[in-house]
């Protein structure tokens, strides 16, 4: 069974079912001991008391890893209910009576509900993990992530975009992944010598000229305004670069009008891309959105090193059906 995402007192709850082929007392041991933890909880943990540390120590420091946190144990009923604050989220393990041995209920309230697809991949494969412990077998690993993650990201909405007050809006979350790296991503990389998402040549050229000048500029990362292919797609074409702050504001100014990409890092919600779009004409949004939304689920697959081609123009005209309903 799936993660669930709810909403409680306006806070995100990943909630999470397994049943478990043990009796509560070994479970209760896995899910409480430090040393039981480490077979299968994402981070070290040391308890003392009410207190708790968690940290990292082969993780690599980035702008956006913390690599030590704190928390605190809020809940403690043996052997049924454990319950902590890590960080920002409130982790709580409740152990019921099963027929096949325990029936484990896990939730996890989130700091931010835009990791929401992240975390519940991250928590699927601690739990299985949690499963191979109980088994006494090796674990391998949780599989394939992105598609997971764009799986969530789809069940759960966090890939809609808004239009409001004449702006189309999206953020998304991108993981972990440090600053600069996104940013190659979205300009082409060192030399910028990569086509754009989804198309050879990013967006669309009119005249000769100016299929000219985009031919020439994809050779080299960019449109033949200056503006990386990769920010751009075929139905929004580039105008005038306005701003370029790496690794995180690229603004360009379109026909259909103003683009701006931003990047933010945050060491406790990792990374994210707020990318708004401010029409000239409201009549586009819902292409605006459907072009949007499809950008984006190419930039995301290409954080992981999946460049997908061709664009996808039946999955943008889906999707301008969507946003026009």
């Amino acid at each position: 069974m799936g993660a669930e995402l709810r909403r409680i007192d306006g806070r995100p709850v990943l909630r999470f079912e397994r049943v478990l082929a043990h009796p509560p007392a070994k479970v209760w041991r896995v899910v409480t001991e430090p040393p039981e933890l480490a077979h299968w909880f994402p981070a070290a943990v040391e308890i003392e008391g009410r207190e708790m540390r968690f940290s990292f120590p082969d993780e690599v420091l980035t702008d956006v890893i913390d690599p030590t946190s704190t928390g605190e144990v809020l809940e403690l009923d043996p052997p049924r209910v454990f319950a902590f604050r890590w960080s920002t989220d409130v982790l709580r393990f409740e152990l019921l009576p099963h027929e096949r041995g325990c029936l484990l209920v896990f939730t996890a309230v989130l700091g931010a509900e835009r990791g929401a697809a992240r975390d519940a991949v991250g928590w699927d494969t601690c739990l299985a993990a949690l499963e191979a412990r109980l088994d006494d077998r090796p674990f391998s690993g949780g599989g394939e992530v992105l598609g997971a993650i764009e799986r969530y990201t789809r069940e759960f909405g966090l890939d809609t975009g808004r239009f409001e007050d004449g702006v189309v809006r999206f953020v998304r979350d991108l993981v972990w992944r440090p600053l600069d790296e996104v940013w190659a991503v979205l300009t082409g990389g060192e030399g910028g010598r990569e086509a754009g998402i989804g198309t050879a040549a990013g967006a669309g050229a009119g005249t000769a000229a100016e299929a000219r000048a985009g031919a020439e500029g994809a050779a080299a990362g960019e449109t033949g305004t200056g503006v990386p292919v990769r920010a751009t797609n075929p139905h929004v074409p580039a105008g005038p670069l306005v701003e370029r702050t790496p690794p995180r504001v690229l603004v360009f100014d379109s026909p259909t009008g103003r683009v701006r990409w931003e990047f933010r890092a945050d060491p406790e919600r990792g990374t994210s891309v707020e990318l708004t779009h401010a029409l000239t004409d409201p009549a586009f949004a819902p292409q605006a959105l459907a072009a949007w939304h499809a950008h984006l689920e190419l930039f995301f697959a290409a954080t992981f090193g999946e460049v997908r081609c061709p664009w996808p123009e039946r999955r943008v005209a889906e999707l301008v059906e969507h946003y026009g309903s």
